[in-house]
């Protein structure tokens, strides 16, 4: 069973981790998605990869059973936000790690305009001041739901929910000089 002080590693390292096209790669994601180091990139891509082998399973697979199971994973992936509605279990073998980190709780606080910067993003959710239908959530890596998606917010208590607060006036103003410049 495994002692309960040591949890279960969630990620697998890459195999040749001194590749320089591979740290390359891995720095530019980590650059543009914010995240705090290269585990949270790993755990993302070994959760990718076993979406991967499950669906290269199913292929081999000729029973009613497998219908049952093609129908759970593209609906988990589906309500995740990952694929969509018209997917097919081709499309799971066509995902790319960048389509989960899109889904993930700090890059969609940034592109819905509720941060300056993803960094940005990222510190807000850590302190508290944005929330899931009403409810804070602190994890940056948290994978947004599909139906959740347009209920993330400021939270009710943080002191950003005032327009007035002088850190959305500066989230306001570089989203419009954004909106300017790149039109």
């Amino acid at each position: 069973m495994g002692d309960p002080k040591k949890p279960k590693k969630k990620y697998e390292t890459p195999r040749f981790p001194w590749r320089s096209d591979i740290l390359a790669y891995e720095i530019r994601l980590l650059g543009e998605y914010g995240l705090r180091n290269k585990r949270e990139l790993w755990r993302h891509k070994t959760m990718l990869s076993k979406f991967r082998g499950i669906a290269r399973s199913l292929f081999g697979m000729r029973s009613p059973r497998r219908k049952i199971l093609e129908k759970q994973l593209l609906d988990k992936l589906k309500g995740l936000g990952i694929l969509p509605e018209d997917a097919v279990l081709d499309n799971v073998l066509d995902l790319t790690v960048e389509d989960i980190l899109e889904r993930r709780l700090q890059t969609l606080v940034f592109r819905k305009g509720l941060a300056k910067t993803i960094h940005q993003a990222r510190q807000l959710i850590t302190h508290g001041h944005i929330a899931i239908n009403g409810r804070k959530v602190f994890s940056p890596g948290y994978l947004v739901p599909k139906d959740e998606e347009d209920k993330i917010s400021y939270a009710p208590t943080s002191p950003l929910l005032n327009p007035e607060h002088p850190l959305r006036q500066e989230i306001e103003a570089a989203a419009t000089a954004t909106a300017v410049g790149g039109e």
